[in-house]
C-alpha cells in the first residue's frame, strides 16, 4: 500500500506516523513495516550513546497498524479507531536506530465498536515485542 493510502486510513502525521508500508493485509490480519531512521525524535534522549526505540513507540507503531486494518470498519466522518487498553506486554529484544520492525497483528473479536486484536513485533525475523491491545471508534470532534 502506498504512503498516500497509508495517509488516507488513519489520521497520523510525522512525526507520529510510524508506519513505513504495508507488506500484506486480509480482512483480519496485517503486517506492516517500520525502519527507524537515526534521526527520529525520541532517540535524541532515550539512552545518549546507546539510543534505543522507547517500548511504547513500538506499542504505537503496532496500533497504527491495527489503525489501518481498522480502517475497512469505519466509514468516513463515523470517527477514528483509537485505543481503549492493552494488556500482556511483553519486550524481548531492543530495537536501534537503523533498524526495520515487522508489525503483525491479527484482529481476533469484534463486538460491535470494540475491536480486540493482538500485535507481534518482529526485527530481523525475531520477535521484539508483543501486546494485546482493544480499540473503540471514538466520535470525531463536533
Amino acid at each position: 500500500m502506498t504512503q498516500d493510502a497509508i495517509l488516507a486510513a488513519i489520521p497520523h502525521r510525522p512525526p507520529m506516523l510510524l508506519v513505513d508500508e504495508i507488506v500484506d493485509q486480509s480482512d483480519n490480519r496485517i503486517v506492516c513495516r517500520k525502519t527507524f531512521r537515526e534521526d527520529e525524535y525520541f532517540f535524541q534522549g532515550h539512552y545518549p550513546g546507546e539510543p534505543i526505540v522507547p517500548g511504547v513507540i513500538l506499542c504505537e507503531a503496532s496500533m497504527q497498524a491495527g489503525a489501518i486494518l481498522l480502517s475497512q470498519f469505519v466509514q468516513e466522518g463515523d470517527g477514528v479507531p483509537v485505543a481503549t487498553r492493552l494488556n500482556d506486554v511483553k519486550f524481548k529484544r531492543m530495537v536501534r536506530p537503523g533498524d526495520t520492525v515487522e508489525m503483525h497483528v491479527t484482529l481476533n473479536e469484534r463486538l460491535a465498536d470494540a475491536f480486540f486484536l493482538t500485535a507481534k513485533v518482529k526485527c530481523a525475523g525475531k520477535l521484539t515485542a508483543r501486546l494485546d491491545f482493544a480499540c473503540t471508534v471514538a466520535a470525531p470532534p463536533s
